[in-house]
């Protein structure tokens, strides 16, 4: 159980680097982030701004030649042989299939991925891709672990789930294979649910029904999600806290309320300005955000935002990088507009 007042997940200056014959992909590049227990944290930024590089940093599965050249990443599990309290532990130190890191993967950090057709065996069928995660962490018989199976694809609204076990992924709609990763994700009771994406390739209706199933699932498990998405309408339905995103940093961290109506640093309200609005004339033209993100070999110098910035400042956003400052509470902002 975690102790009141400490987080969950603490990341510190975290780097994730991708070193390439035509140069190094800074995918990751000094990233502070934390998140309590029981909470929601919505990590939200463009495409290529490193929110699903974390999230696979933080359970140590980042692809070759991509690897952790720094930070760390602080994670409170449960005190051993069942004591009382917690104990916490740097997961960026462990050796990412040694024993103590194969043991929390899967069953207490668990990951629904972006595209459950991928990631499900196309020649496995998922009721045994279930009982295979239950049996690594559980010590529990084929039998009974095909039993808590069918009980998860029931819980997570699977219909039939003692015939559908036995299909394979294809055989299953979109719908139905997310919730079957969700399933596979919840069976060993993860303490944090990291979700990447996973209302992406749905539709409107069943993106609703994913997400105020995840919701239900997280106040009857009383588990803490990470929730990765584009989709500030699906961050203002879910989160309690945000962390936005960019060019591999955290530029802006806060409650969920104080983002959507106090947001500080300049590019998410320009995040925020990109919205459609629902009174908005007709041909009313959306307002984009200036400029395009930087190539991966070709980062600028200073903040990595100041290309594109409004309130760009000659001399000092061009020159140095600004690190987080407390602006209000649990409100953190990178930016030199707050010194």
């Amino acid at each position: 159980m975690t102790l009141i007042g400490e987080p969950l997940l603490s990341v510190r200056n975290l780097k994730t680097y991708f070193v390439q014959d035509e140069g190094t992909v800074k995918a990751v590049d000094g990233v502070d982030l934390q998140m309590n227990a029981r909470a929601t944290l919505g990590i939200v930024g463009e495409s290529g701004c490193g929110k699903s590089v974390t999230a696979r940093s933080i359970l140590r599965i980042v692809d070759r030649p991509g690897r952790i050249v720094e930070g760390e990443i602080w994670f409170r599990r449960p005190a051993a042989n069942g004591g009382t309290g917690s104990q916490a532990v740097d997961l960026a130190k462990l050796e990412p299939n040694g024993v103590e890191m194969r043991s929390i993967r899967g069953a207490e950090i668990a990951l629904i991925f972006q595209e459950p057709m991928s990631s499900f065996s196309p020649v496995h069928s998922v009721g045994n891709q279930i009982i295979e995660a239950i049996r690594l962490h559980q010590e529990i018989d084929r039998r009974g672990a095909r039993g808590k199976a069918i009980e998860m694809l029931r819980r997570v609204g699977v219909s039939s789930p003692d015939q559908r076990i036995d299909q394979l992924a294809h055989q299953l709609s979109g719908g139905l294979r997310q919730r079957a990763m969700i399933a596979m994700a919840l069976s060993c009771s993860p303490t944090l649910l990291i979700a990447d994406e996973p209302t992406t390739a749905l539709d409107v209706t069943t993106q609703t029904q994913i997400l105020e199933l995840m919701r239900q699932l997280q106040q009857e498990d009383g588990m803490a999600i990470m929730l990765i998405t584009h989709d500030l309408g699906v961050i203002a339905e879910m989160a309690t806290d945000v962390a936005v995103m960019y060019l591999g940093r955290v530029v802006e961290q806060a409650p969920v309320d104080a983002i959507f109506h106090s947001p500080k640093h300049p590019y998410t309200r320009a995040l925020l300005r990109s919205i459609p609005r629902m009174r908005a004339r007709s041909r009313e033209r959306l307002t984009p955000i200036a400029g395009a993100v930087p190539h991966p070999y070709d980062r600028p110098a200073g903040c990595p935002f100041h290309p594109r910035c409004p309130d760009f400042m000659a001399g000092t956003c061009d020159r140095e990088s600004p690190g987080p400052r407390t602006v209000g509470a649990r409100h953190t902002v990178s930016c030199f507009l707050y010194e």
